[in-house]
């Protein structure tokens, strides 16, 4: 399905653009995926749209067969890259699961602001990226995925999610795409659509 429409009260949701996440080894450049997110960051803070900013800090508890990291972390492992632009009213989520909304209050802060739709960004595509948007689509959220402003460790994964999954969660488009909609969905808004 391709990108039809932006809802009035829309959220942008970056998810682990972090420190300890970036350098790691990706299937895509990481440069373009964060200057897309904070090109979407930009457009929704112009709007006075929610920008919500999530990093990782730890993980579900429970047996894996992979092995997970253990100590600790280093010096500034969950702290968010400066590319993003961090603003005070920007909404700040930090979470040890890989979806954003399992054990966190990022339900309730949006719907207290009236948002009906997200839009979800970041890494890992088949993971942070993939959780998110399925916590969000069960919450009874419209879900649209920013294709460009998303990557993975495995490429297999990030085109697995995005062919096969996003399609049965919302709508995926480039973060052109969904720039290009928020001026309507702002008219629309106005209009009392």
């Amino acid at each position: 399905m391709a990108l039809t429409t932006l809802d009035p009260v829309t959220a942008l949701i970056v998810v682990d653009l972090q420190q300890g996440i970036v350098g790691l080894p990706l299937a895509h450049p990481i440069e373009p995926v964060i200057w897309h997110a904070r090109s979407l960051a930009d457009a929704f803070r112009a709007r006075a749209l929610p920008v919500v900013l999530v990093n990782v800090a730890g993980s579900a508890p429970g047996r894996t067969e992979q092995q997970r990291p253990t100590g600790p972390r280093p010096t500034g492992w969950t702290d968010l890259v400066p590319e993003l632009g961090q603003l005070p009213d920007d909404i700040v989520v930090t979470k040890r699961t890989w979806g954003a909304f399992a054990s966190t209050d990022l339900e309730a802060q949006l719907k207290a602001r009236g948002v009906t739709q997200i839009v979800v960004a970041g890494v890992a595509t088949g993971t942070g990226v993939e959780a998110t948007a399925r916590q969000a689509y069960e919450a009874g959220f419209n879900v649209t995925l920013a294709c460009d402003a998303m990557t993975d460790s495995r490429a297999e994964a990030h085109d697995y999610s995005i062919r096969s999954v996003f399609p049965r969660l919302g709508e995926t488009g480039t973060s052109a795409d969904i720039m290009a909609l928020l001026p309507t969905r702002e008219d629309a808004g106005h209009a009392g659509a």
